[in-house]
């Protein structure tokens, strides 16, 4: 028997048993419908988690700490350093790692890190907020998007970014203090008319202060806000981004006017790498490990919960390839009592030429239709 004759028959069969035909493909239909809806559930669960991270987030973005940061850090009101416990290896951030991890494969821009809270002042309005020093030529390659304005741009000193909730923080000390802050800009972020201090109290009150206490006097900077961020969600809605080397001058003069001892170091305390692949971070955050550093990234969060999904996932598949087994025995049940119901018209199929080769062939194509109609 030839192709042809063997497919035209096959049909012939299938039509002629059109109920239980119907009822072994309604079997197929469920089974293959459950198994695609339940990874569909697993697929659907990884993009949901990568959607919540990314709200947090730059999941592109990697931080550094070197041995003089010891982890994840801030600087306090008093300018200290608060940090965790450093590695077994630790590695000097200076500026030749920066270049080592300019060179590692995947990664767009480096940029030392500085952070420190400072005071900013327009007109009769104050904010505290924590203003981040970074390169200003590398901002572009960090992928931040401005709401309002520009990013900094090489050339920049005393200009500032501000996060998207920032503008938000600005208050009148004379009437309010805190917490009744109404969520709406009282001023325009993008002007000239910005001061910069590490005095927590100017444009303040003090009225605790000791009278035998001396008298801190901080330099004022005159600053100039050139760009709103388009962050509401995510960390960086909430820090205003500066050029490093303005930051440190500030730091330096704030240390000189409260009489702290200033240590000349190359060595800089965090950075921040930028990896253009996503999928690249892990191997990212691996190799700049291995040169002796602390690493962390949204992205391990994201792996963590990936792996969770993945898991959710297969057990959901099981579920399924359990119900597309129960259709597989249906159709091996279907061809089995067919056969026997068959056993005449299989005599004289064999009577007139037909090899037991042939009438394999015409079953299994009958089966194998069966599950191709319910597949599709």
């Amino acid at each position: 028997m030839n192709r042809r004759d063997l497919i035209s028959l096959a049909f012939r069969n299938l039509l002629r048993r059109k109920t239980r035909t119907i009822l072994a493909v309604i079997g197929v239909v469920v089974g293959t419908s459950a198994i695609i809806v339940m990874l569909s559930i697993g697929f659907g669960l990884s993009v949901s988690f990568q959607e919540q991270i990314e709200q947090y987030g730059n999941l592109h973005l990697v931080d550094v700490y070197g041995s003089g940061g010891g982890g994840m850090y801030y600087v306090g009101r008093g300018g200290g350093m608060v940090g965790g416990n450093s590695g077994e290896k630790e590695g000097v951030l200076d500026d030749k790692a920066i270049e080592a991890m300019e060179k590692i494969a995947g990664v767009d821009a480096v940029s030392p890190k500085m952070e420190m809270y400072l005071t900013l002042g327009i007109g009769k309005y104050i904010a505290q907020t924590s203003v981040i020093g970074i390169r200003p030529e590398v901002m572009q390659k960090f992928n931040y998007e401005v709401q309002d304005g520009r990013l900094l741009e090489a050339g920049d000193k005393f200009e500032m970014v501000f996060g998207n909730q920032v503008p938000s923080w600005f208050y009148d000390p004379k009437k309010t203090w805190g917490s009744s802050w109404d969520g709406e800009a009282q001023v325009d972020v993008i002007t000239s008319k910005l001061i910069v201090t590490a005095d927590d109290w100017y444009g303040q009150k003090r009225r605790d202060r000791d009278p035998d206490e001396e008298k801190i006097i901080y330099k004022e900077y005159k600053a100039k806000g050139v760009g709103v961020l388009a962050n509401p969600s995510d960390d960086s809605a909430y820090n205003v981004y500066i050029n490093l080397e303005s930051l440190e001058t500030i730091q330096k003069e704030a240390a000189k006017a409260r009489k702290e001892k200033i240590t000349n170091s190359n060595e800089y305390n965090a950075a921040m790498v930028y990896v253009g692949d996503i999928d690249d971070v892990e191997d990212v955050s691996n190799a700049i490990r291995d040169m002796g550093f602390q690493t962390s990234s949204l992205n391990d969060w994201l792996k963590s919960m990936q792996d969770t999904a993945r898991m959710i996932q297969g057990i959901l598949g099981g579920i399924g390839a359990i119900s597309l087994l129960v259709a597989a025995l249906g159709i091996t049940n279907t061809m089995i009592m067919s056969i026997y119901e068959r056993t005449k018209e299989i005599g004289i199929m064999k009577v007139i030429g037909a090899n037991l080769g042939d009438i394999r062939k015409l079953f299994l194509l009958e089966a194998g239709l069966i599950g191709f109609l319910g597949g599709v």
